[in-house]
């Protein structure tokens, strides 16, 4: 597959509103309409786009305690390192996890509506997971930067 800078400015329009009309952004490109739908389904095929999906106000949800959590595990077993990653996954509060390199083995990023909710996460949820050997959080106090969109 071919990918040049029309399909990279293409991603970064979809990016920034992936409800753009074929139309507009054949406007934006001066591209028919039929080869912003072809690129579209190219970029699609070929794993460039994966999904779509809406961004949700973390306020209007109630929803805007943000927490890191570091997580070191007793062992690296692989049963231990599969099952805790499998548990983890069903886990509704945590919107990111990923398997780290230094002190700890992962960091999640968690989000809850308040500290009390938080604390009810870390006891009732977090901590009932077998072989965590010990956590460390720390709380977002400002949202500096936040975005999706990634340049090429």
């Amino acid at each position: 597959m071919i990918f040049d800078a029309t399909d990279k400015q293409l991603l970064l329009y979809l990016q920034q509103d992936s409800k753009q009309t074929n139309k507009e952004l054949s406007n934006k490109l001066n591209l028919s309409v039929t080869a912003v739908y072809e690129r579209i389904k190219k970029l699609e095929k070929n794993g460039f786009i994966n999904k779509y999906v809406a961004l949700v106000s973390k306020e209007k949800i109630d929803k805007s305690f943000v927490a890191f959590c570091h997580i070191k595990l007793v062992q690296h077993a692989q049963e231990y390192v599969v099952r805790f990653e499998k548990e983890v996954a069903n886990i509704d509060e945590v919107l990111e996890c990923y398997h780290i390199s230094g002190d700890y083995d992962y960091l999640l990023k968690v989000l809850v509506k308040d500290m009390e909710a938080f604390r009810e996460f870390m006891v009732k949820k977090l901590t009932t997971i077998d072989h965590i050997g010990s956590t460390h959080s720390m709380f977002v106090i400002n949202e500096v930067k936040h975005t999706t969109v990634m340049n090429m």
